[in-house]
């Protein structure tokens, strides 16, 4: 018995830097994250992956977790995890935005409803897109992809290894690649309703007495609605496509660690 428990306390150590790392990356990650899933659920899981991690971290160097060093390396192993969970939360904010720029653009800011997984209120696009992204997320076995990014991660971002400035500049380098991206995605429905707003301002000044705000409310929906429908057609691709881009982005900090 006295064999096991000193067994025990030797494993218990090389257990709570995994268990940091994949319990910061679950906190943040998409739809993993989300207030819907409990506290205990992200918790249990990091803890699951981080058993099946011990035996990669057999040549890591002893630490105490209870000095000042060990309470800053677990304070590392939360940020690398916060990294990845974050770059992942990216692609999400594309889609996030582009629901925005869109519900704006179409006049359907106004229907606002209770948004249950971040807890706030978001439109009814937002909320679409969210539903849509969430499918393709687990479709394309995000989860999994996720789990594999932090596992990997050991070997070139070890314990007590430090953090790089690069990797830190290349993810906020890619905030602009976020608001691109968005932009991009939604210039077709604003580009359609703005042509419609445009005209109807047109036919404002040429009849005056035309009531065309009860008129053109509806016709500028309805041609948003249709080029939404349009670009949702497409969307699969381009979150596969960004999802692609995000990979390359975490493979870029990796490398700027390994090299």
């Amino acid at each position: 018995m006295n064999a096991v428990l000193a067994e025990l306390l030797v494993l218990l150590p090389a257990l709570w830097w995994p268990f940091c790392r994949y319990a910061a990356a679950i906190s943040i990650a998409p739809f993993l994250g989300e207030s819907v899933v409990p506290v205990r659920a992200r918790l249990g899981l990091a803890l699951a992956l981080a058993v099946a991690t011990l035996p990669a971290m057999r040549g890591v160097a002893p630490i105490d977790p209870f000095s000042l060093y060990g309470v800053v390396t677990a304070i590392e192993q939360a940020v690398i995890g916060l990294l990845f969970g974050l770059a992942f939360q990216l692609v999400m904010t594309i889609l996030s935005l582009l629901g925005f720029l869109v519900s704006s653009q179409m006049g359907l800011s106004m229907a606002v409803m209770n948004d249950p997984g971040n807890g706030s209120s978001s439109d009814v696009i937002s909320n679409l897109l969210y539903l849509l992204a969430a499918l393709l997320f687990f479709a394309m076995d995000g989860h999994l992809v996720l789990t594999q990014v932090v596992f990997d991660s050991f070997k070139v971002w070890p314990v007590g290894g430090g953090l790089l400035p690069q990797s830190l500049a290349r993810l906020a380098a890619s905030l602009g690649w976020v608001f691109a991206a968005a932009i991009l995605l939604a210039l077709p429905a604003v580009f359609a309703t703005f042509v419609v707003q445009v005209g109807f301002g047109l036919i404002n000044r040429v009849a005056p007495a035309l009531n065309l705000f009860s008129l053109g409310f509806p016709v500028v929906t309805l041609f948003g609605l249709l080029t939404l429908g349009l670009v949702l057609h497409y969307l699969p691709q381009h979150y596969l496509r960004l999802s692609g881009q995000m990979l390359n982005l975490l493979q870029g900090m990796m490398g700027a660690r390994g090299g």
